[in-house]
């Protein structure tokens, strides 16, 4: 069994307290490493760790070409490891290596490399108000931030947000998600040889209702980004309030992928299939998991999505030819197997899917006990259910028949959440309306889940307050100052 450490200020510690939490291998359900069970007194080491390097070393001083190159020998250590970075990523949380391996990492090393250069071209502002006065902003870096990382895409995420608010001049500490937090200490490794000061990015690992608040309520961390549920968002928020903290939240989801009768249904089916179960069994906050389709194609429509369904490879996520690997973890299994118990009580039609465990694999194989669920479709025509308000988080999608696109938008909108929506069309007027009064902050049309980091990302209502990515990724990481200058 491997264990992984704390990294504070350039040193790899175990919790203060030596305790230990187990991460599982949810393709086996077997335990296969360590992690530190920190607490309260370990984020104090680690606030002051962050502190002391960003009041001492050169970081935020340094022309921002000498902090973007440093940066982009990050990329270049990245891509150095990402065999063994992708090894343990999938070990621990179940996504398919070839996604992690060929997908995932290239893209985590092009995004740093993006981001180094928008902290190349930071810029401030002039207005001439009085002409004895000039006026400008400017803008400082916000100090020691912290970085709240979810189970289902620890690596993405933990580069993208550390590159962010490095590029911004910024100290920052990371918590990663108890149930996956071995790639993300891994890839603490690879600051050991890069010429960023020790003790600018920290690692500490826990759970969220220790780690996590403590973080949340510290006094000397200015801001913080969550990746993750709308519930563990609002806690958030409450611990925060006390020290008036800057929240960049990215929340769930509950998107509607929306075909009508015109599109391409061979291209839509394939979509929404991938849209809702691949590559990483739904566990991810655009998952489509709200199928809206026009009623005369239906039920063409979804023996088509159920075919690209039953076409999915369950498996060993190591494996390559793997299209779809385990739940991340226990706890979100036994969750995904609620709501499908919830689907059948409800009277959802069952149209596919549905089996779990065991049921999956013959006996004694070496995943009868891993937290598979395959591929699973619901159909029903009340979008109050269960299974269409709430956030399953899983491979199980809903088939939801409307007429008109006056009904479409009424059902894709009657939902807490507006992160993603989809709309599948050939009329391009049709696609324009829809987009228009679609409560979404991204929607994709003729296509799902397309995304990169030059394009911003964030929701509505309960999916978030504010975005990600695009242009102005790092300018969340800094605080403008504005200067008054007499001279006449």
């Amino acid at each position: 069994m491997e264990r992984f450490l704390n990294y504070i200020a350039g040193e790899h510690r175990p919790a203060r307290s030596e305790r230990w939490l187990e991460t599982v291998n949810p393709a086996t359900g077997t335990p296969w490493a360590q992690v530190p069970a920190s607490e309260a007194a370990d984020v104090d080491d680690v606030v002051d760790a962050a502190q002391r390097a960003y009041a001492n070393s050169d970081w935020r001083r340094v022309p921002a070409a000498v902090r973007a190159a440093r940066l982009r020998a990050w990329a270049d250590a990245v891509e150095a490891a990402a065999d063994r970075l992708a090894e343990v990523e999938t070990t621990d949380n179940g996504r398919p290596w070839r996604d992690t391996r060929h997908a995932l990492l290239p893209g985590a090393a092009m995004q740093i490399r993006y981001l180094a250069g928008l902290g190349e071209v930071i810029e401030g502002s002039t207005v001439e108000l009085r002409p004895d006065t000039l006026t400008y902003t400017t803008y400082e870096p916000a100090g020691v931030t912290a970085i709240i990382v979810p189970w289902n895409g620890p690596l993405p995420v933990f580069f993208a947000k550390v590159a962010a608010t490095l590029a911004a001049g910024n100290a920052v500490i990371v918590k990663p998600p108890k149930e996956a937090a071995a790639s993300i200490l891994e890839a603490a490794r690879l600051f050991e040889d890069l010429d960023i000061p020790k003790g600018l990015v920290n690692v500490v690992c826990g759970s969220g209702a220790v780690v996590g608040d403590a973080i949340a309520s510290h006094p000397g961390i200015t801001r913080i980004s969550l990746t993750g549920s709308t519930a563990t968002g609002r806690r958030l928020m409450q611990q925060g309030a006390g020290t008036i903290k800057r929240l960049l939240l990215e929340l769930g989801g509950k998107s509607p992928n929306i075909v009508f009768a015109d599109a391409d249904l061979e291209a839509a089916a394939a979509g929404a299939a991938a849209g809702i179960f691949t590559p990483n069994a739904g566990q991810s906050c655009v998952a489509g998991s709200r199928i809206l389709v026009e009623d005369s194609i239906a039920e063409e429509f979804t023996d088509r999505l159920a075919k690209h369904a039953d076409a999915i490879t369950l498996g060993d996520p190591m494996d390559p030819q793997t299209g779809m690997g385990p739940l991340a973890n226990r706890a979100q299994y036994d969750t995904v197997l609620s709501y499908l118990a919830a689907g059948r009580e409800e009277r959802a039609r069952l149209v596919r899917g549905g089996r779990s465990g065991q049921e999956l694999f013959p006996a004694g194989s070496a995943f009868g006990d891993g937290y598979f669920v395959e591929p699973t479709l619901f159909a029903t025509s009340d979008n109050s259910l269960r299974i269409c308000q709430e956030e399953i988080f899983g491979p199980v999608a809903v088939v939801l028949p409307f007429s008109g696109e006056a009904e479409a938008v009424r059902i894709a909108n009657d939902s807490p959440y507006g992160l993603t929506a989809g709309v599948w069309t050939e009329d391009l007027r049709r696609a324009h309306r829809m987009v228009r009064a679609l409560q979404a902050g991204t929607v994709w049309v003729n296509v799902y889940k397309a995304m990169h980091w030059a394009m911003p990302f964030g929701g509505v209502k309960q999916s978030g307050n504010g975005t990600a990515n695009g242009s102005h990724e790092v300018m969340d990481w800094m605080i403008p100052k504005n200067v008054w200058m007499r001279f006449g």
